[in-house]
């Protein structure tokens, strides 16, 4: 009885050179696909690294944003108090003086 891939010698014989072909080819695809791999865990690795880094950075900003937060809240705070109180002059003055050094950077930059 013949079968497909055996030889004609006696049972279980394979033919050398049609199986010596497949597996030749075979180690081939599994040692480039071994690269790949390879080149692929490197690569998840590196993502990954560069992920933790990211969020790192991104948890410091945060922190950044939630200290600069609280201090502009503060400040916003004391400016109502100080507009709710009778001393609407001096504020307007405060406001008067911020918009000239303001103008006076814009201009000294401007000429820069």
């Amino acid at each position: 009885m013949r079968r497909a891939g055996l030889g004609e010698g006696g049972p279980g014989n394979y033919v050398a050179s049609g199986y010596s072909v497949y597996e030749e080819e075979n180690e081939h695809l599994q040692e480039g696909l071994r690269a790949k791999v390879t080149a692929l865990k490197s690569l998840s690795i590196d993502i990954g690294t560069e992920v933790k880094y990211q969020n790192k950075m991104l948890d410091d900003m945060d922190t950044d944003f939630d200290s600069t937060g609280g201090l502009l809240g503060a400040t916003i705070g004391r400016v109502k108090q100080l507009s709710r109180g009778s001393q609407t002059k001096l504020l307007c003055y405060m406001l008067l003086f911020c918009l000239f050094v303001f103008f006076v950077l814009y201009w000294f930059i401007k000429l820069r």
